[in-house]
Protein backbone atom coordinates (compact mmCIF):
# COMPACT_ATOMS: atom_id res chain seq x y z
CA UNK A 1 0.00 0.00 0.00
CA UNK A 2 0.91 3.73 -0.88
CA UNK A 3 0.12 6.64 0.37
CA UNK A 4 -2.74 8.65 -1.04
CA UNK A 5 -2.82 12.38 -0.85
CA UNK A 6 -5.58 14.62 -0.38
CA UNK A 7 -5.93 18.13 -0.62
CA UNK A 8 -3.96 18.69 2.53
CA UNK A 9 -0.46 19.90 1.19
CA UNK A 10 0.98 18.83 4.60
CA UNK A 11 1.58 15.47 6.00
CA UNK A 12 1.93 14.23 9.64
CA UNK A 13 3.21 10.77 9.95
CA UNK A 14 2.95 8.73 13.47
CA UNK A 15 5.18 5.65 14.22
CA UNK A 16 3.91 3.34 16.46
CA UNK A 17 4.72 0.40 18.16
CA UNK A 18 2.36 -2.34 18.52
CA UNK A 19 0.53 -2.52 22.56
CA UNK A 20 1.65 -6.39 22.87
CA UNK A 21 2.39 -7.53 26.46
CA UNK A 22 6.68 -8.34 26.99
CA UNK A 23 6.81 -5.76 23.97
CA UNK A 24 5.83 -2.34 24.67
CA UNK A 25 7.82 0.36 26.70
CA UNK A 26 10.59 -2.64 27.78
CA UNK A 27 12.54 -0.72 30.11
CA UNK A 28 9.53 0.85 31.83
CA UNK A 29 8.37 -2.46 32.16
CA UNK A 30 11.91 -3.13 34.28
CA UNK A 31 10.31 -1.31 36.89
CA UNK A 32 6.37 -1.53 36.66
CA UNK A 33 6.00 -5.05 35.35
CA UNK A 34 5.01 -5.67 31.70
CA UNK A 35 1.25 -5.61 32.55
CA UNK A 36 1.28 -1.63 33.79
CA UNK A 37 3.98 -0.96 30.69
CA UNK A 38 1.51 -2.31 28.74
CA UNK A 39 -1.36 0.10 29.90
CA UNK A 40 0.64 3.20 30.01
CA UNK A 41 1.37 2.37 26.85
CA UNK A 42 -2.24 2.45 25.49
CA UNK A 43 -2.78 5.93 27.42
CA UNK A 44 0.18 7.04 25.44
CA UNK A 45 -1.67 5.82 22.34
CA UNK A 46 -4.76 7.40 23.04
CA UNK A 47 -2.78 10.35 23.97
CA UNK A 48 -1.12 10.56 20.92
CA UNK A 49 -4.50 9.82 18.83
CA UNK A 50 -6.72 12.42 20.47
CA UNK A 51 -4.00 15.05 19.99
CA UNK A 52 -2.74 14.42 16.02
CA UNK A 53 -6.79 13.90 14.92
CA UNK A 54 -7.29 17.92 15.39
CA UNK A 55 -3.59 18.58 13.80
CA UNK A 56 -4.69 20.26 9.96
CA UNK A 57 -2.82 17.88 7.86
CA UNK A 58 -3.12 14.55 6.27
CA UNK A 59 -2.16 11.35 9.00
CA UNK A 60 -0.53 8.11 8.38
CA UNK A 61 0.01 5.97 11.29
CA UNK A 62 2.85 3.49 10.35
CA UNK A 63 3.13 -0.02 12.59
CA UNK A 64 5.75 -1.09 13.68
CA UNK A 65 4.78 -4.77 12.96
CA UNK A 66 1.70 -5.19 11.70
CA UNK A 67 -1.61 -3.21 11.02
CA UNK A 68 -4.44 -3.52 12.94
CA UNK A 69 -7.92 -2.90 10.82
CA UNK A 70 -9.92 -2.21 14.14
CA UNK A 71 -8.31 -0.22 16.68
CA UNK A 72 -8.13 3.41 18.22
CA UNK A 73 -7.19 4.99 14.78
CA UNK A 74 -9.87 5.50 12.72
CA UNK A 75 -9.81 5.14 9.05
CA UNK A 76 -12.35 7.86 8.61
CA UNK A 77 -8.54 10.49 9.74
CA UNK A 78 -5.51 7.89 9.56
CA UNK A 79 -4.36 5.84 6.71
CA UNK A 80 -2.39 2.73 7.82
CA UNK A 81 0.81 1.67 6.50
CA UNK A 82 3.75 -0.51 7.53
CA UNK A 83 7.04 0.38 8.53
CA UNK A 84 9.65 -0.73 6.56
CA UNK A 85 13.30 -0.86 7.03
CA UNK A 86 15.48 -2.32 9.66
CA UNK A 87 16.43 0.56 11.76
CA UNK A 88 14.56 3.59 12.55
CA UNK A 89 16.43 5.91 10.12
CA UNK A 90 15.12 3.76 7.32
CA UNK A 91 12.00 3.51 8.25
CA UNK A 92 11.80 7.05 8.76
CA UNK A 93 13.49 8.13 5.64
CA UNK A 94 11.21 5.87 3.75
CA UNK A 95 7.70 7.65 5.22
CA UNK A 96 9.67 10.58 4.17
CA UNK A 97 10.18 9.82 1.08
CA UNK A 98 7.15 8.51 0.28
CA UNK A 99 5.21 11.42 1.70
CA UNK A 100 7.29 14.16 -0.62
CA UNK A 101 6.81 11.85 -3.72
CA UNK A 102 3.19 12.14 -3.60
CA UNK A 103 4.18 16.05 -3.67
CA UNK A 104 3.30 17.03 0.14
CA UNK A 105 5.12 20.37 1.02
CA UNK A 106 5.64 19.93 4.52
CA UNK A 107 6.32 16.60 6.21
CA UNK A 108 5.99 15.81 10.20
CA UNK A 109 7.06 12.62 11.99
CA UNK A 110 5.78 12.38 15.91
CA UNK A 111 6.46 9.05 18.00
CA UNK A 112 3.57 7.61 19.88
CA UNK A 113 5.17 7.61 23.62
CA UNK A 114 5.15 11.24 24.68
CA UNK A 115 2.52 12.25 26.84
CA UNK A 116 2.83 16.04 26.42
CA UNK A 117 2.71 16.45 23.14
CA UNK A 118 -0.13 19.45 22.11
CA UNK A 119 -1.86 19.86 18.28
CA UNK A 120 -0.68 23.59 18.92
CA UNK A 121 3.58 22.23 19.35
CA UNK A 122 2.40 20.25 15.89
CA UNK A 123 0.52 23.21 14.16
CA UNK A 124 3.86 25.59 15.16
CA UNK A 125 6.69 23.36 14.26
CA UNK A 126 4.49 22.95 10.46
CA UNK A 127 4.30 27.10 10.53
CA UNK A 128 7.88 27.30 11.33
CA UNK A 129 9.13 25.44 7.93
CA UNK A 130 7.46 28.07 6.50
CA UNK A 131 11.13 30.00 7.34
CA UNK A 132 13.55 27.25 8.48
CA UNK A 133 14.83 23.87 6.71
CA UNK A 134 14.12 21.84 9.30
CA UNK A 135 11.90 21.65 12.76
CA UNK A 136 13.48 19.51 15.71
CA UNK A 137 11.37 18.95 19.12
CA UNK A 138 14.24 18.19 21.87
CA UNK A 139 13.52 15.45 23.76
CA UNK A 140 15.00 15.58 27.41
CA UNK A 141 17.09 12.05 26.78
CA UNK A 142 18.68 13.71 23.90
CA UNK A 143 16.67 12.29 21.12
CA UNK A 144 13.62 14.35 19.46
CA UNK A 145 10.38 13.76 19.55
CA UNK A 146 9.67 15.52 16.49
CA UNK A 147 11.18 15.93 13.15
CA UNK A 148 9.87 18.12 10.34
CA UNK A 149 11.18 19.20 7.03
CA UNK A 150 10.18 20.10 3.15
CA UNK A 151 12.36 18.37 1.07
CA UNK A 152 14.52 15.08 2.14
CA UNK A 153 17.68 15.62 4.43
CA UNK A 154 19.19 12.09 3.68
CA UNK A 155 21.88 12.21 6.09
CA UNK A 156 19.41 13.07 8.89
CA UNK A 157 18.43 9.04 9.02
CA UNK A 158 22.00 7.51 8.36
CA UNK A 159 24.69 6.84 10.93
CA UNK A 160 23.25 7.25 14.10
CA UNK A 161 22.89 5.36 17.33
CA UNK A 162 19.34 4.98 17.80
CA UNK A 163 17.25 5.09 21.13
CA UNK A 164 20.71 6.99 22.48
CA UNK A 165 21.24 10.19 23.88
CA UNK A 166 23.41 11.62 21.14
CA UNK A 167 20.35 11.34 18.50
CA UNK A 168 19.95 15.11 18.69
CA UNK A 169 23.29 15.93 18.60
CA UNK A 170 24.51 13.82 15.61
CA UNK A 171 21.76 15.02 14.11
CA UNK A 172 22.23 19.03 14.24
CA UNK A 173 25.85 17.78 13.68
CA UNK A 174 24.46 17.04 10.40
CA UNK A 175 22.44 20.33 10.00
CA UNK A 176 25.13 23.40 10.70
CA UNK A 177 24.11 24.39 6.98
CA UNK A 178 20.78 24.27 7.45
CA UNK A 179 18.27 26.39 9.28
CA UNK A 180 16.85 24.30 12.05
CA UNK A 181 14.44 25.52 14.91
CA UNK A 182 14.02 24.02 18.04
CA UNK A 183 10.76 23.82 19.28
CA UNK A 184 10.44 23.66 23.53
CA UNK A 185 11.94 20.71 25.27
CA UNK A 186 9.64 17.75 26.56
CA UNK A 187 10.23 14.46 28.16
CA UNK A 188 8.88 11.51 26.19
CA UNK A 189 8.41 7.82 28.22
CA UNK A 190 10.55 5.56 28.00
CA UNK A 191 11.48 4.78 31.78
CA UNK A 192 10.15 5.00 35.38
CA UNK A 193 12.05 8.50 36.33
CA UNK A 194 9.57 9.48 33.56
CA UNK A 195 6.29 9.32 35.21
CA UNK A 196 7.40 8.93 38.65
CA UNK A 197 6.15 12.71 39.81
CA UNK A 198 3.91 12.42 36.48
CA UNK A 199 0.14 13.47 37.22
CA UNK A 200 -1.19 11.50 34.26
CA UNK A 201 0.36 8.10 35.11
CA UNK A 202 -0.21 8.21 39.11
CA UNK A 203 -3.30 5.47 38.75
CA UNK A 204 -0.75 3.09 37.30
CA UNK A 205 1.64 3.51 40.13
CA UNK A 206 -0.66 3.18 43.13
CA UNK A 207 -1.52 -0.55 42.20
Amino acid sequence: MTLEKTNYKNLLLIFTRNPELGKAKTRLAKTVGNETALEIYKLLLQKTCKVAIKVNADKAVYYSVKIRENDIWDKKHFQKYQQKGNDLGIRMQHAFEEGFNLGYQKIIIIGSDLYDLTPEIIDDAFHQLDKNDVVIGPAKDGGYYLLGMKKLHLQVFKNKSWGTSSVRKDTLQDLTEKKVFLLEELNDVDVYEDIEHHPAFQKFLKK
